[in-house]
């Protein structure tokens, strides 16, 4: 899992930010935001503009590392008051007993500037590529002596550029793990599929472009045995009563209709609300089984807050093994019989993370209304 997550100088972040998910106050209630000793549930609070997609794009970041080729187009990447040309992103793992701390900095979205790998206090490997530097002392402890090093050095004095994709510098994590035969039960395999199985979705935006060109993809996978039934009871769950019919047209088309007297087409006739959880189904429940972290950015965005409490419901009791943080202005989130303090986090203007517990004198308890609390300003200097 994902213990703990460091950032500095990208974007509106210019002074570090982190977020330890080690970080638990002892509470005896909301145990199932909890799991093996990390935050598995976290809402994060924040005023527009704040950085709350920032964040999850910058925890992101590692999944384009190790798996994209490129960027296509360089964003603005570096803090606009940064005194230092590069971003740091720094994160933690923990698989069994073993932590895994995989450091970095860019110049910009393509440009690497160094990486390290360390493993139970041992620096594995470090790459200085501005300074063309690099010490590869330690892959004995990973079984990666057979990596070729000359190859991979002489890859980035290979390195292009072209109107489409820019990659000046390819990480070494990455050429490690695609070219070296790496056990099964390696370190290396864990952190990579962990990484490979976080994902973002920021739901606003998906609503705003639609479904259509997702509608064959979703349909033909409703067609298999209990995926329509499934599809069904989850709308139901999340307080949309409904019964659903899937029908092949005469053009081989799949159409899906709310089922009354007379078939009412499901995606031109559905409430926005109905239309993010569809997406959310679509792109999480049905896989959310096999995902290791999800950032859900403004998750509720189109939901009542009954519905919005469901959604959470539904994640703790069907993925307590998933860490999933979830953006949101909803105020009555902020419950202890939902959530706890040391899950509900405020992002301030100035780049801060604080958990409702730190942001206080109080000993927050389970019967103190925090929504009243938050409303009322008691967390205001953290804002």
């Amino acid at each position: 899992m994902l213990k703990a997550f460091k950032l500095r100088n990208y974007k509106n972040f210019k002074d570090e930010i982190s977020i330890n998910f080690e970080d638990i106050a002892g509470y005896q209630f909301s145990t199932d935001c909890i799991s093996d000793g990390i935050l598995s549930k976290m809402i994060i609070y924040g005023r527009n503009a704040t950085g709350k997609t920032n964040l999850g794009n910058a925890i992101m970041d590692i999944t384009k590392m190790l798996f994209q080729i490129g960027y296509k187009n360089e964003d603005i990447f570096i803090n606009a008051d940064a005194t230092e040309d590069f971003a740091s992103f720094s994160y933690s793992f923990q698989f069994d007993n073993n932590e895994i701390i995989y450091r970095y900095t860019r110049f910009s979205n393509f440009d690497l500037r160094d990486e390290e790998l360390i493993i139970d206090g041992i620096s594995i490997y470090k790459c200085s590529f501005y300074q063309d530097k690099y010490n590869f002392d330690n892959l004995k402890f990973i079984n990666a002596e057979t990596a070729s090093i000359g190859r991979y050095l002489q890859s980035l004095d290979d390195g292009n550029i072209t109107e489409d994709v820019m990659e000046f510098k390819l990480p070494f994590l990455r050429w490690i793990i695609s070219n070296t035969a790496l056990k099964n039960d390696s370190l290396l395999i864990k952190m990579s599929e962990f990484i490979r199985r976080m994902t973002m979705l920021k739901v606003s935006n998906t609503i705003m472009f639609g479904f259509s060109r997702f509608n064959d993809s979703f349909f033909e996978s409703l067609e298999a045995k209990d995926n329509l039934e499934d599809f069904e009871q989850f709308l139901n769950t999340m307080g949309i009563k409904c019964k659903l019919v899937l029908k092949k047209l005469p053009d081989g088309q799949r159409e899906l209709y709310f089922s009354h007297d007379k078939l009412i087409p499901f995606y031109k006739n559905a409430s926005s609300g109905t239309l993010a959880l569809t997406n959310l189904y679509r792109r999480f429940v049905s896989t959310l089984r096999s995902s290791s972290f999800v950032y859900l950015d403004e998750f509720d965005a189109f939901y009542h807050y009954e519905m919005a409490e469901n959604v959470i419901k539904f994640f703790k009791r069907n993925y307590p093994k998933c860490q999933i943080i979830m953006t949101s202005h909803n105020t009555n989130l902020m419950t202890n019989r939902l959530m706890r303090p040391d899950c509900l986090f405020i992002l301030s203007s100035s780049g801060t993370l604080t958990a409702l517990c730190n942001a206080t004198l109080r000993e927050l308890r389970e019967g103190h209304n925090l929504e009243k609390m938050y409303i009322a300003g008691e967390f205001e200097k953290y804002e």
